[in-house]
């Protein structure tokens, strides 16, 4: 799972991107300061990895990954090559879901790209670049499938009008994500690569006094409004707070968090909303040699399962020996208990994948 981090100069990306990857990117109090997206690898904590782990003492552990990519600065006229333009457009294109990391906090000492602190104007500038470069990306389809109907193939009028409805509701500034698709137009509209259909966090980013109570931030407030009328989700960070944190260990940050009366870490927030935005879950394999959770989309089917393992698991599949975590843990931890109980399924080639599901494959090839 691949997030880019966006968002105007100065709004504290790189500090943000610092402390939950810890990739030590460079942040300066001036744009473009981010020239190449820097790229972090961040494990995503799972308590019941550790317990497996515990339990087994197996050779090795293994979590699931979240990639950050944080990309420079956007500002107005980069979809026409103003700041450092396109080249970051395109890095936003590789990216499954955008992190919109936005300013909402006073301080003199740093400098805002327009002047003044408003996360309305800022989300919009952002949004509008996203939407001007789909707009470029749609008008070359749209002109290239009509050259292909005057040749005689009609097969792509469908397509054709169906980006001309899109086009035509960017035009009046909508995001591509807020607009509503049958199933089958959904899977053509993905293909587009549009950057505004890609799902999207936003990242309120405040001040360490406010962080315990961003209710009370209004900037906070106008963000959220704006998260919610698109469908999108919102979480409230202070970067300067994260990198603290960054450098703590588990039990001083715990105490740390609990002082500032938080309940969880920005990081653990921001992890929490991309499964949720991507509708991932996570599967377990767990045993003497390893331990590991597997990230999987929500609705996938054991053999389809099997094959982030392996290939040859999807393709002999025969079956999914498979326990819910929690009932395994109710079994004292051990396999043999959980079978004498009958809690132990023997599911098959349809059977759907469910979160924190204990899984031993059977294959054939």
């Amino acid at each position: 799972m691949k997030l880019g981090i966006i968002g105007l100069p100065n709004v504290g990306k790189s500090t943000l991107f610092n402390a939950i990857t810890k990739a030590g990117a460079e942040a300066a109090n001036y744009p473009f300061c981010t020239i190449e997206p820097n790229v972090g690898v961040v494990t995503v904590p799972d308590p019941r990895v550790t317990k497996l782990h515990e339990i087994y003492n197996s050779k090795k552990t293994t979590y699931a990954v979240i990639e950050f990519c944080d990309i420079a600065g956007l500002v107005k006229g980069a979809s026409k090559g103003e700041g450092l333009g396109n080249q970051f457009l395109g890095h936003i294109r590789n990216v499954e879901a955008i992190v919109h990391v936005v300013r909402c906090f006073e301080d003199d000492n740093i400098i805002h790209v327009s002047g003044r602190i408003d996360p309305a104007d800022d989300i919009e500038t952002i949004n509008m670049e996203l939407i001007l470069s789909d707009m470029e990306i749609l008008e070359r389809r749209i002109a290239k499938a009509k050259s292909s109907m005057k040749g005689g193939n009609k097969a792509q009028l469908g397509e054709c009008q169906l980006m001309e409805s899109i086009y035509e509701q960017l035009g009046e500034g909508k995001n591509a994500r807020s607009l509503d698709f049958s199933e089958e137009d959904e899977a053509f509209v993905k293909g587009l690569g549009l950057l505004s259909y890609k799902p999207i966090i936003y990242v309120a980013n405040v001040s360490d006094k406010e962080v315990a109570d961003p209710d009370s931030n209004p900037y906070v407030q106008k963000v959220r409004a704006i998260a919610d009328s698109e469908g999108s989700k919102t979480i409230v960070v202070c970067a300067g707070l994260e990198a603290e944190l960054a450098e703590l260990d588990d039990e001083e940050k715990a105490m740390f968090l609990e002082e500032m009366g938080i309940k969880e870490s920005g990081l653990d927030q921001l992890i929490k909303a991309s499964y949720s935005l991507l509708d991932l879950i996570s599967f377990l394999t767990a045993g003497q040699d390893e331990c590991r959770a597997w990230t999987i989309r929500r609705g996938t089917k054991a053999p389809q399962a099997a094959g982030k393992i392996h290939t040859d698991f999807e393709k002999g599949f025969i079956r999914a020996e498979t326990i819910a975590y929690d009932k395994f843990m109710e079994a004292g931890g051990s396999m043999p208990a959980a079978k004498e109980k009958g809690w132990v399924r023997s599911e098959g080639k349809e059977y759907v994948m469910q979160d924190g599901d204990i899984v031993n494959f059977l294959f054939n090839v």
